[in-house]
């Protein structure tokens, strides 16, 4: 007579939903991952990226008046310096070419004045919270001042000067800001090429 083969197999007398292992991985890891998400959707909408430009349209209508703005800038050989300093003051000098300072006319033939205030914008590359216009007021001579309170880090800033006035001009440059110089210069791209 055989007797029958032991079973070797684990009896567990505890019902399945009060194992440890159902806990941890069937229930705790998909809850985690659910309360991950949900926290990580806020967190992106919390910290979205802010729209720089939203008017491209605008821009490119009136692109011709801006080319117009910075040929009159060559044209008229205007060169400006600004300075900042440590406690947010913002100096500007514009420079008018010594023919014009002699003559008391500016190149296309108008009388030279310093216009009572130019309009300055400081845009940041990418975050449109750290943008500044403010308005440069005529000091004396060719100095402009106004106060400026600048992001301490160091970041790419897209700087305007521009007289809305007559002549109806505006300087460009880009420049790493904080920075206590920048120098403006009429953009090389109007040179014309002499032949060859």
């Amino acid at each position: 007579m055989s007797t029958p083969a032991s079973n070797f197999k684990h009896q567990d007398t505890q019902p399945w939903y009060k194992n440890y292992m159902v806990v941890i991985f069937v229930i705790g890891m998909p809850a985690f991952v659910v309360v991950a998400c949900i926290y990580f959707v806020y967190y992106s909408y919390q910290i979205r990226d802010s729209v720089v430009r939203d008017d491209w349209y605008m821009d490119g209508k009136t692109l011709y008046q801006d080319v117009s703005r910075d040929k009159l800038t060559y044209d008229l050989d205007l060169h400006g310096k600004m300075q900042f300093a440590d406690n947010g003051d913002v100096t500007f000098y514009l420079d008018y070419p010594e023919q014009s300072l002699q003559s008391g006319k500016l190149l296309n033939g108008t009388p030279l004045v310093y216009p009572e205030q130019l309009d300055l914008s400081i845009s940041h590359a990418t975050d449109i919270k750290k943008d500044h216009d403010v308005r440069l007021k005529h000091q004396e001579g060719n100095k402009y001042s106004a106060r400026v309170d600048m992001d301490p880090v160091k970041a790419k800033y897209y700087l305007q000067v521009s007289n809305g006035g007559t002549n109806n001009w505006r300087m460009q440059d880009v420049a790493k800001l904080p920075r206590s110089n920048v120098s403006f210069v009429p953009l090389q791209a109007f040179e014309k090429k002499q032949p060859d």
